[in-house]
This record gives structure tokens, sequence and C-alpha cells, in this order.
């Protein structure tokens, strides 16, 4: 069967998707699983496409503390060097018998505490060359530290979603039609309402022989909810008028494209929006299945307890 001349005709495609329309150009998908676009951006220097401040705040925890120590141990390790070349005479209180490597090394912990502003005051420079490179690196270090205060508030504070998507998208028996459903839920403490999500389906068509990206907003059983504290799973009834109307599990398999997923909703401590998104491509959507309940009450019948290591779980169901 040929997918690309299988899709619902019927079916409204939207011309303002944000995303091109030419098939050959398509990286795999449009949207990362995390939500960032899967965009590489050519054409201008590397400095002038790059924001660091948005790469310190967005890279991961353990990269960003890499960054500051790597930072803190390369710039004591330029001006250790720099003391050496000076001389290590004009570093009173260093001992000048030793090794060069132990000389070396006393002037990188005597950098160190200059570019913190310790200062233990068993070593201090003397000299005009020392004295300037000391003031000089005593003002880098202040203005580093405040940098990195900052860079360090920024991430803390940061406004996040903190919503989890399932691992894959399924489509399910749902009121006597198939829908796709994909499920998400908060896994964080704080408290989302007025959330709102967007499904779009981008799918690799044939138009007048020629194959063609044709973007679907799909319509949503429920694409508003007043409060978003458990697992929320977005449903797409595959109705005559969806593009997936009339798709079973050998169209899904053939199928080329992808479902872009986005919700924002209001995070009331920082009384602001947050939003979040995802995406799967057709080798991501499972055919005939369900997600299984993922909370519970708990034993006094008080509490509702939300399973997060539930979130990617389901069951395989027949809807043929």
């Amino acid at each position: 069967m040929d997918l690309k001349k299988t899709f619902n005709s019927r079916a409204k495609a939207e011309a303002n998707s944000g995303f091109g329309t030419n098939p050959s150009n398509y990286g795999g998908r449009f949207v990362n699983k995390d939500g960032t676009a899967n965009v590489s951006k050519r054409g201008s220097g590397w400095l002038d496409r790059v924001s660091w401040y948005h790469t310190m705040i967005n890279m991961p925890r353990w990269r960003f503390m890499l960054v500051i120590f790597a930072f803190y141990a390369g710039v004591n390790l330029i001006f250790a060097t720099l003391y050496f070349i000076i001389g290590i005479e004009y570093l009173d209180g260093i001992e000048t018998t030793g090794s060069a490597w132990n000389q070396f090394w006393k002037a990188y912990f005597f950098s160190a505490q200059t570019f913190t502003t310790v200062g233990y005051g068993h070593i201090s420079p003397s000299g005009f060359l020392t004295s300037t490179l000391a003031a000089g690196e005593a003002l880098v270090g202040l203005l580093s530290f405040a940098i990195a205060t900052g860079l360090f508030y920024a991430r803390f504070s940061k406004p996040k979603a903190f919503l989890r998507f399932s691992a894959h998208a399924v489509v399910a028996p749902y009121n006597g039609i198939k829908a796709l459903m994909v499920r998400m839920a908060p896994y964080k403490n704080n408290n989302l309402t007025d959330a709102e999500a967007k499904m779009t389906l981008a799918m690799v068509v044939t138009e007048n022989g020629k194959p063609v990206t044709k973007f679907f907003f799909l319509d949503m059983e429920m694409a508003k909810i007043n409060s978003l504290n458990l697992s929320w799973t977005l449903v797409h009834p595959i109705t005559e008028s969806s593009p997936l109307f009339g798709f079973g599990a050998e169209d899904f398999s053939q199928a080329e494209g992808e479902l872009i997923v986005s919700v924002k909703a209001f995070d009331d401590l920082f009384s602001t929006t947050v939003a979040a998104g995802t995406s799967y491509t057709f080798s991501e959507m499972v055919y005939g299945a369900k997600f299984n309940l993922m909370y519970s009450e708990n034993q006094a019948n008080t509490r509702t307890i939300l399973h997060l290591d539930k979130l990617n779980s389901y069951s395989k169901v027949s809807i043929d």
C-alpha cells in the first residue's frame, strides 16, 4: 500500500506551521524529545549563533558544574604560569630552594587565594609586575564570581513546567473508534493550573505526484484543563475529519512524519506561564495499545498516589 496516497484528503492542512514543507529537507524530526527544535544553524560565525547565557542556563547540571570548575582551574593555571614567568622570587613567602614543580604549585595556590580574595597572608606579592598582576587577578575573580552567582541563581529560579511525557504515543480503542493518545504527568511538587495542550501532525504525503510535508492541527477530546496535578492523557479521536482516518497497523508502520505536542500552563508560585513539549515519530507510536492507570488511593483512602514509574506503562489491545 502506498501510504502517501492513503491519507485522508478531507482533513484540513495548515500552512502556518513554522516548518518547511519540502520533505527532502526533513532532518528526521522537527522537534526533539525534550521539546527543543531539531535545528542546527549555519551561515554566520559561531559566536554570533551562540548565546552564552542561554547555553549556561539550559545545559545539564553536571556539565554546568564541570564548566565552572574547569574555568576556575584554568584561570588559576594561567595566572600561576604568569607569576612563575615573572619570577617566583617576587612572591614573598615561597621558598626558592625547592623544585620548580613545588614552586609552581605554590604559585598556583597563591593565585587561587588571590582569585577568591581569600588571602591567607603567608605569601604576598612584591615588585611592580607581580603586584599589578595580583591586583588584576583579584578584579577578574570578583567579576567571575559575580557572574557565576548570577548563573547559579538564574538556573535555580528559572520557571520550568516539570512535565514528563510518555516515551510512546499509543493508538487505542475509544468510544467505538480509534484514538491517538499521549500521556504526561508533573513530576515535581509544583502546582500547575489552566493547562492547555496542542497536537500537530506532520506527515509526508503525495500531492500532484510530488512528496510534500503536510501539517494538521489535531482535534482533541479535551485541550484545556483547570488543574494539572495528576496524569493527563491527550486524546485525538480518529474520526472522519482526522488525517489518520482509515489508517491501520501497516499504515502507521509505513508512515513518515511526527506528532508534535506542546503544553503550556500557569505556575502559581512564579506567577508566570511555563511550557513544555515533545514529539513522536511514527516509529514511536504503538498501534493497538492503551495506557495503564498510573494513580491510586492510599490505604487510608485519604490521599491519591501518582505512580510516576508507570508513566510509560501500557498494555496491548486489539482494535481491528
